[in-house]
């Protein structure tokens, strides 16, 4: 029986899930944790990685491997191989002065979505590379190579600077830095070195099923190496989405993504022109609020989230009028930075945590269905949703979110969806087949119901009518 192995190195973790190579089953699972912060040395990285390998049980029995992994992570390397600074993560906001002032270089925020797929912000990898350059010139002086986490653990893997491994990554994580442009399918190498000052070398863009090489370190040796891929391109592919899926992910922040034949360009910076693992293209919307709000509900009333779903569920569709713009940490999807949430429509009716709870549940739904709008503003085909994250636990929240959406639901039960994604990559590199292996993963249940319309124009008449007027001090 072939085994293959799927790794998720995330902002928090590192999953490692064993799975049989012709049907998917899981055989073993093992995690590690990884330091908070927004600034990591990648060896933390490599040593949650050997840990999660042995509390799976090791991996001397598998035949193949591939690693998923936060995306845009910024890991600088020197002539020998060795790290040059710790890592700077998606989430570290430092560089969002350097984001302002490269989208200006070019011309403005259309440029660049023209040019790589999205709007510059803080996240993308590039402007880390311009903040590097702005405050850190011997850290530019010192770099040899720029590589992503999936691309320094696949590295890594494959022996690094012992063997002379090479640098490799692929479409859905490339298409994340800034400096690869997903429509054309290669390295914009001369707005890396604007942003820069300098062009280090990049790894090779491998193709969905290619082999990046064998293993040839501590965790694994002789297994067959997948090109790995971003977090979110990994988490498509665990899930099984399909031409035209949306997989909406509710965690601390919400995912509207869609696989698609389709490469975008949105100007507004809304949508990110990203690409996926299969060789589609991944066009993604964040929204700044999501489980959370879930979150802050049960905190007001007091009880927990299976009650705040039964109270939501008992209270009529619309809340009565109730409606809450669930703004609470400001928001990009639209953008508003500075505003905050709004409740609207208090009466002697809706004063019950019944109806806050129902206002609740819709106002972040209609807070992803502005995400989903988006992307069908892009003129991407949207089909069904694939529920994940958090949030998708909330009973409510799965039984509502047909209607809000107006499109059905489908739920898999929880799982490790990158890992996951992973695992059926290095299965798909392992076949040699043209598509990957069709796994049955998770189970799931599909959620249908009547669309109503009217809670998405009240929201909407809510949401605009407060714009502007809820920014904080």
């Amino acid at each position: 029986m072939p085994k293959v192995v799927g790794i998720d190195s995330s902002t928090q973790s590192c999953k490692v899930v064993v799975r049989d190579a012709d049907t998917g089953d899981l055989l073993r699972i093992g995690r590690a944790k990884h330091p908070d912060g927004t600034e990591v040395d990648p060896a933390v990285w490599w040593t949650a990685l050997t840990g999660a390998v042995a509390d799976a049980g090791g991996l001397d029995d598998v035949d193949a491997v591939a690693v998923g992994a936060q995306q845009h992570g910024s890991v600088l390397l020197d002539e020998a191989g060795e790290v040059v600074r710790p890592a700077l993560l998606w989430n570290d906001g430092r560089s969002a002065g350097a984001a302002d002032d490269l989208t200006a270089e070019l011309g403005g925020p259309g440029a660049w979505a023209e040019q790589v797929g999205s709007v510059l912000v803080a996240s993308l990898t590039i402007t880390k590379l311009r903040w590097f350059a702005e405050h850190e010139p011997e850290t530019v002086a010192r770099t040899a190579a720029v590589l992503l986490p999936h691309d320094y653990l696949t590295w890594r893997l494959a022996g690094g600077a012992q063997t002379g491994a090479r640098f490799v990554t692929d479409r859905g994580d490339a298409s994340g830095t800034g400096y690869w442009s997903p429509s054309d399918g290669a390295y914009r190498t001369d707005l890396l070195e604007r942003a820069f000052g300098a062009r280090p070398a990049v790894p090779d863009v491998l193709g969905p099923a290619d082999l990046a090489g064998t293993t040839a370190s501590g965790p694994s040796r002789g297994a067959q190496l997948g090109p790995g891929t971003g977090d979110n391109a990994a988490a498509a592919l665990g899930v099984g989405a399909r031409l035209g899926d949306v997989v909406v992910s509710i965690g601390t922040s919400g995912v509207v993504s869609v696989v698609s034949d389709v490469a975008t360009h949105d100007a507004s910076g809304l949508v990110a022109g990203f690409a996926d693992a299969t060789g589609r293209y991944l066009p993604l919307v964040c929204t700044l609020n999501a489980a959370r709000v879930l979150d802050s509900a049960a905190r007001m009333l007091g009880v927990d989230h299976d009650e705040l779903s039964r109270l939501a569920l008992s209270a009529p569709a619309g809340a009565g009028g109730l409606v809450l713009v669930p703004y609470l940490e400001g928001e990009r999807t639209p953008v508003r930075p500075d505003s905050t949430g709004a409740l609207h429509g208090l009466t002697l009716t809706t004063s019950t945590p019944a109806h806050l709870a129902r206002a609740t549940v819709e106002g972040l739904l209609c807070g992803l269905a502005d995400g989903l709008d988006a992307l069908v503003e892009q003129g991407v085909p949207v089909g069904r949703v694939v529920l994940v994250g958090g949030g998708a636990r909330s009973e409510a929240v799965r039984r509502l979110a047909p209607a809000v959406l107006d499109r059905p639901v489908v739920v898999p039960d929880p799982g490790e969806y990158v890992a996951d994604g992973a695992a059926r990559q290095a299965a798909w590199v392992l076949s040699g087949a043209d598509a990957p292996p069709d796994w049955e993963l998770n189970a799931s249940t599909t959620f249908e119901a009547d669309p109503t319309p009217f809670v998405r124009e009240r929201y909407s008449q809510v949401r605009d009518m407060t714009a502007g007027r809820l920014a904080r001090d």
